[in-house]
């Protein structure tokens, strides 16, 4: 369709798919800037400062690689500085995104132990302990932390622990992609020794970075073996970060934008950003409840602080609400992915987000489920509004 023809609507679009998320303005003018001689020590003292900047968000002391990415090659790089072909490794089937990290390791060749699942809930630690018991070849555990595609996130502490107990020496290896920045993530006191994560989730930024997180561990893994690999090195890009440079060209207006987000993130404080999150995503569910819908997950201990993966009533197509909603209403929500299409939407609720987004998000559901014919209570709105007001009982210990 020829950009002519789209209808004019005022107002601005609501994003509420759960990432890319809504690039904050502050952070649209940073990356809004002459682009800089990457060689010159103005850069580098860009480079120191994202490159620490982003060891207080993973929450590290260790290295924190930058690539030109996207979360998939961060994924990569993770596999190629830590394995070799023909290791054995474990991972579990919790959603769309577990099952793409699967196929990347496949590809790779990687002997996969695949744990088939149902999509509702997270890894479970006792399995984790029990295969690692009878299996002392598994090189790594590889575990997505917050699943985008179904609003659940695994609990990293519960699996480090489980490894601890098996005594096991394989490396931890976590998918953080829709969570850093929004969810309190530990890589060094969780003792994890890869976390991959991205650009455009929780750091606000637009897609194009891919990040590792790297353990001693790892790094002493990737000195000694590993797969063939150049543009993914973590040693060819860690000797000229030292003094705050890259081995090649950086996406160089992204780390201004970068910059600026960390200290937005600073600014607020990453325990007041976790708990906004917390908070969002109490009402959010209160919202679904009161609406008579089904959230997907299954384990309360596991909702998501990102995103709220709601179920249809049988019968009724979600790919047609989101479209009704899309086109009544000027706003986007999260398709189901994989075998959950047309069976969910998705309700971002992540990054630079605040109540009275939140309450349009939620109005506009409701007025979308009504438009649509789609069987519901009225009031989820309302039961939102209330938590947010601190007007619900117990809502405080909800939104923890």
């Amino acid at each position: 369709m020829s950009l002519k023809n789209v209808p004019f609507k005022s107002g601005r679009h609501f994003l509420q798919i759960p990432g890319p998320s809504n690039v904050p303005d502050r952070v649209l003018r940073a990356i809004d800037m002459p682009t800089m001689d990457h060689r010159s020590p103005a850069f580098a003292e860009l480079g120191r400062e994202v490159l620490t900047g982003c060891q207080a968000v993973f929450q590290t002391s260790g290295p924190v690689v930058i690539f030109p990415s996207s979360g998939t090659g961060a994924w990569e790089a993770a596999i190629a500085n830590t394995l070799s072909v023909g290791d054995s490794v474990l991972m579990y089937e919790t959603g769309q995104f577990a099952s793409l990290w699967h196929a990347m390791a496949q590809r790779l060749g990687l002997e996969v132990v695949f744990v088939p699942g149902d999509w509702r809930r997270g890894v479970d630690p006792a399995d984790v302990e029990k295969r690692l018991k009878a299996d002392r070849s598994i090189k790594a555990v590889m575990v997505v932390h917050n699943e985008t595609s179904t609003g659940v996130t695994s609990r990293i502490p519960e699996i480090r622990a489980a490894m601890d107990r098996a005594d096991h020496p394989a490396l931890l290896m976590v998918d953080t992609i829709s969570s850093l920045g929004s969810v309190d993530y530990q890589h060094e006191a969780w003792g994890v020794d890869v976390t991959v994560a991205c650009s455009q989730k929780g750091l606000m930024l637009p897609p194009g970075l891919g990040f590792n997180a790297v353990s001693p561990k790892a790094l002493a893994a990737a000195k000694t073996g590993g797969m063939r690999r150049s543009y993914w090195d973590w040693q060819e890009m860690l000797t000229p970060n030292a003094n705050g440079f890259f081995p090649y060209t950086p996406a160089t207006n992204l780390l201004y934008g970068l910059k600026e987000a960390l200290t937005m993130l600073q600014e607020e404080g990453l325990a007041n950003v976790f708990a906004r999150h917390h908070r969002h995503a109490a009402a959010t569910r209160a919202a679904v409840q009161g609406w008579g819908l089904e959230i997907l997950c299954q384990e309360p201990k596991e909702y998501s602080p990102i995103l709220t993966t709601v179920m249809m009533p049988d019968g009724h197509d979600a790919d047609r609400l989101r479209q009704v909603i899309s086109e009544t209403f000027d706003m986007s929500l999260g398709a189901g992915l994989g075998k959950l299409k047309g069976r969910v939407f998705r309700i971002g609720h992540l990054g630079d987000f605040n109540d009275l987004m939140l309450a349009g998000t939620l109005s506009g559901v409701e007025m979308g489920l009504h438009v649509a014919g789609v069987p519901h209570r009225r009031g989820g709105v309302a039961a939102a509004l209330d938590l947010l007001a601190g007007r619900t009982a117990g809502s405080e210990q909800e939104a923890a």
